[in-house]
């Protein structure tokens, strides 16, 4: 049996992260009531999960007293702690200041003295981390919906086989694969015999064969042609209406955003298979007041979705046949055919038949990225893309977004696919920086 003391930004993070400890017991401190009273009047993701953590908490009350135990399903028991001002004593003089942390590193220490089991302290705060292990307690980031970065899912696989195998893909078309290959996963044949002879394509795991990747048209998709194998990956997927969620996930300058814009513009512009492009990315954080900004709300988003608008302006500013220069991103907007949009309004619609691209992704929380998927309706295409290594979210990190979190539960799924995007294509510079510094 084990105590796990939970810090405040645990349950801002996941509000049902009480239930999550199995048979063990878990404590609260008091000052962490306190502290998510504090969020619970935003109208942000967080101040909602305030207000989901207190109704937990008040629901408990009537199954008991809440300083004596409450019985959890898993057979432990939820308690909240007081903190006393003795309590401080048993810390060093360097965090004997009455402040929040050092509150809830008392009441752990106390725990501990009183020696009745093993006592965890639970924080995604690394510095409380660090102060509770200088003294002496067990402490413990908060797990749930992690996934390791070094170990996410990157879309492809590479598979040595003969020469008549190769040769046989690309007479038939297809190609049954044998093994464990997730669906539509990007697979690279390679000619055991010679390296240099090799097939690319994308599985069906419904009928365990390989198939050819859907091309680019001709003369490209709104003039941008994929520059690598994983941009080849990519678009297949994109231009997929089978595939109903697609992740991209890269680094600065791999293409990801681009080629999903470009994507959703021929899908929508050119071959009207949805009614509109939609493109939304965090004002971060999800769900700050927008109205402190001057003007209507594209004027007040203009900042924040200034990188969509240099990415349009990029494939408008290609010439058609003729020297007829293609519709600028004004009139996409003026004929409904495009439409950019805060994700702070997207909770409780329903979005019919559209291409939805959810930029900078990894600054969404796992329950902000579901939210999002379930306002899907009949139709929709939705594209996520992302670099887990740049977030602004103080509550999230690379193992803990949305955007990972997404691509791991979807993996393996007939309807979803992901590509990792690692070669730059931005520019020779901006490859170097993203490598370098």
């Amino acid at each position: 049996m084990k105590t796990y003391v939970l810090d405040t930004n645990v349950l801002l993070h996941d509000p049902q992260a009480i239930f999550r400890f199995e048979e063990n017991d878990v404590v609260l401190p008091l000052t962490v009531v306190e502290e998510i009273d504090r969020f619970k009047k935003e109208q942000s993701e967080t101040g909602r999960n305030a207000r989901q953590v207190s109704r937990i908490i008040d629901g408990f009350r009537s199954q008991g007293k809440l300083l004596e135990g409450v019985k959890l399903e898993g057979g432990g028991l939820f308690r909240i702690a007081i903190y006393r001002a003795e309590a401080m004593q048993l810390l060093p003089p360097e965090l004997q200041v009455d402040v929040g942390d050092n509150r809830i590193l008392a009441v752990a220490k106390e725990l501990v003295d009183a020696g009745d089991s093993t006592v965890i302290l639970v924080t995604m705060d690394i510095n409380l981390r660090i102060k509770a292990d200088t003294i002496g307690l067990y402490a413990e980031e908060y797990e749930s919906d992690k996934v390791l970065i070094d170990d996410l899912y990157s879309g492809t696989s590479e598979l040595q086989v003969s020469q008549e195998e190769v040769d046989q893909f690309y007479e038939k078309g297809e190609l049954e694969l044998v093994g464990d290959f997730i669906a539509n996963q990007g697979v690279t044949l390679v000619d055991m015999t010679n390296p240099s002879h090799s097939a690319i394509g994308r599985y069906d795991s419904l009928h365990q064969k390989l198939r050819p990747l859907l091309r680019a048209p001709k003369d490209g998709i709104w003039g941008i042609h994929p520059r690598n194998r994983e941009q080849q990956f990519a678009i297949d997927l994109l231009l997929n209406d089978d595939i109903r969620v697609v992740s991209l996930v890269g680094k600065a300058g791999t293409g990801k955003t681009l080629l999903a814009i470009a994507a959703g513009l021929l899908k929508t512009a050119d071959e009207s298979v949805y009614s509109r492009l939609l493109v939304s990315r965090p004002v971060f954080p999800m769900g700050r007041d927008l109205g402190f900004l001057p003007g209507d709300i594209e004027e007040k988003l203009a900042p924040w979705m200034q990188p969509i608008f240099d990415n349009v302006e990029l494939l408008l500013s290609t010439v058609e046949e003729g020297g007829k220069r293609k519709r600028g991103y004004r009139e996409l907007i003026d004929l409904g055919l495009m439409e950019i949009e805060p994700l702070t309004y997207i909770r409780g619609r329903s979005i019919p038949r559209q291409y939805l691209i959810v930029d900078e992704a990894q600054n969404l929380t796992p329950h902000e990225i579901k939210t999002i998927i379930t306002r899907a309706g009949e139709g929709t295409k939705i594209v996520l893309t992302g670099d887990p290594y740049q977030i602004d979210n103080p509550y999230i990190d690379s193992s803990s977004n949305g955007l990972t979190y997404a691509v791991e539960r979807l993996k393996g799924q007939d309807i979803s696919g992901h590509m990792t995007l690692t070669k730059g294509e931005r520019s020779p510079l901006a490859e170097l920086a993203a490598n370098l510094l």
